[in-house]
């Protein structure tokens, strides 16, 4: 079996304890903390209330989504959670070869710290769970870096793909998912500037934007490529795609394109097929 039908297979559905669950749940955190602690990498920790020089790349997404069979509630809670996970983060600056961890820099969300239930993806569905909806803002602060000379060094992609597209302005699958603490968001500076994030939340976005202490040189597109939908042997449908960046001169020229990564997620919807294939109508 190749390495591509290996990976779809991991996607079949599989039903797991509650023991089998929480287990893996503690080894993988504990795993985490020795790797924060004896990793080896400095990680980013300084804040600065005034914004760097330069903003590099901005973009908001907008906060209350209608979704089918979510109590509109777990939006408004989201929102809350969302507003104190920005006031950990905004103003976070990465020096040249720090790493920023969201995790790391959000901490464990709890109760105790005003986080409350927000929907949290879980195998294909959701549920309601303390500091639930922290996962647009991995969303945010991924799709942005995306746009600027630093380095993703962990990102988790969505397994599953649960809601039909609604409005959608960004490719499937540019987003990363997020569970405290072991499934994490990092971001390494190459570079030999400071860079700055920025995130803060108006009536009806969530808005942020990477800041540098120097103007950037290059602009990026990000676009996909091979996207269509496929029916499994084992019953199953699943969305695929790749994800490509384009780097420009100032003048517009390509100085690079390159693939940043592949998305395989398991549907959780019936897909609108063409008669006689399994593939999308685009």
């Amino acid at each position: 079996m190749g390495q591509k039908a290996k990976s779809l297979s991991a996607l079949k559905p599989v039903r797991r304890s509650k023991l089998r669950l929480a287990a893996g749940r503690a080894y993988y955190t504990g795993r985490r903390y020795a790797d924060w602690v004896l990793g080896g990498k400095k990680y980013a920790s300084q804040r600065r209330n005034q914004s760097l020089a330069h903003r590099v790349f901005e973009h908001r997404t907008i906060l209350m989504r209608r979704l089918r069979d979510v109590d509109m509630q777990l939006q408004v809670n989201k929102v809350t959670n969302l507003r104190i996970a920005a006031g950990r983060l905004d103003g976070i600056v990465i020096r040249p070869g720090e790493t920023f961890s969201y995790w790391k820099t959000i901490g464990r969300p709890t109760r105790g710290k005003g986080y409350v239930d927000g929907m949290v993806l879980y195998y294909g569905g959701f549920k309601s769970g303390t500091g639930g909806g922290l996962c647009q803002m991995s969303n945010l602060i991924y799709w942005m870096t995306l746009h600027t000379p630093l380095e993703v060094t962990e990102r988790h992609r969505h397994s599953y793909d649960v809601f039909p597209d609604s409005n959608r302005t960004q490719p499937f699958g540019s987003g990363a998912t997020c569970s405290y603490n072991y499934l994490d968001l990092q971001i390494h500076n190459p570079t030999g500037h400071d860079y700055q994030l920025r995130v803060c939340l108006t009536d009806e976005h969530l808005v942020g934007e990477w800041r540098c202490d120097a103007p950037p040189i290059h602009t990026y597109e990000i676009y996909e490529e091979d996207h269509r939908m496929t029916q499994e042997y084992w019953g199953g449908y699943v969305r695929h795609n790749a994800i490509r960046r384009r780097m420009l001169a100032p003048g517009g020229e390509v100085v690079d394109d390159r693939e940043i990564t592949q998305n395989h997620a398991l549907m959780m919807y019936t897909p609108f097929l063409r008669e006689g294939t399994a593939e999308s109508e685009g």
